[in-house]
């Protein structure tokens, strides 16, 4: 059963969910630096994340699947939140530029056409970041944050899936090395731990990180002509040889 929308929400204003948010948005506008011009969807809970883009993303969309419910994003001005059914968006084929996707794939009731839909959307030259809990962090164990919710994953198993939907991994990253408790000296050393975990690459941090993008057939060119096949059985000779008759 997901998490849903309301628990999300209440974590990101706990002192333990608002470090969580800074460092994973520290990673994520890291990877996207500039976002001028584009259109931007977060799918799954992403509306804590997408704030940082509001004033620079030409189209925002916040898309909530119905699993975990919606809320209203932002409070306050234009709504971009929508709810959505998990598989079928209301968005037109290749017209996201940059997709983020977190609390979303490992919660999903089917990830296979969740992942096909987040292909369809996305612009061929578009990059979709998806953050899912790591199968070997303590994050993935405790229920009492929603990275412990679902169904978390493997590095290899997640590259499978992405594979299988016809996207190629660019760039591989994990973040929150610290462990998920909220006593006031853990949330003191939490920065620290998290980059000494980040430098040596221990790889138990609490969510895998993946930037990606899609891979789509080349057309043939209109310079390329097409060459008609071949024949490969020869034609029957029908007339008779000399000396044969008709009986």
């Amino acid at each position: 059963m997901p998490m849903d929308a309301t628990n999300l929400r209440d974590f990101y204003r706990s002192p333990l969910g608002r470090l969580a948010r800074r460092q994973l948005s520290l990673v994520i506008r890291k990877r996207w630096k500039n976002l001028d011009g584009l259109s931007v969807a977060g799918a799954g809970f992403a509306s804590p994340f997408l704030g940082a883009f509001r004033t620079e993303a030409a189209r925002l969309a916040c898309l909530m699947p119905e699993r975990q419910g919606a809320l209203v994003w932002p409070h306050s001005g234009q709504c971009h939140s929508v709810l959505v059914s998990e598989a079928q968006w209301p968005l037109p084929d290749n017209s996201i530029d940059r997709l983020l996707a977190i609390h979303c794939l490992e919660q999903a009731e089917r990830s296979g056409p969740l992942l096909r839909e987040m292909w369809r959307v996305l612009k061929p030259s578009g990059s979709m970041l998806i953050v899912v809990p790591n199968r070997r962090g303590l994050w993935s164990r405790i229920d009492a944050t929603p990275f412990g919710y679902g169904l978390p994953f493997s590095r290899g198993q997640l590259e499978t899936q992405l594979t299988d939907a016809l996207f190629a991994p660019d760039r591989w990253g994990e973040a929150l090395y610290f462990p998920p408790l909220s006593n006031r000296l853990m949330l003191r050393m939490a920065p620290t731990l998290e980059r000494m975990g980040s430098s040596m690459s221990v790889g138990v941090a609490g969510v895998i990180i993946v930037e990606a993008h899609k891979e789509v057939m080349a057309p043939i060119s209109g310079s390329v002509k097409a060459i008609p096949a071949q024949p490969v059985l020869k034609p029957v000779n029908t007339t008779r040889p000399a000396g044969v008759r008709r009986h």
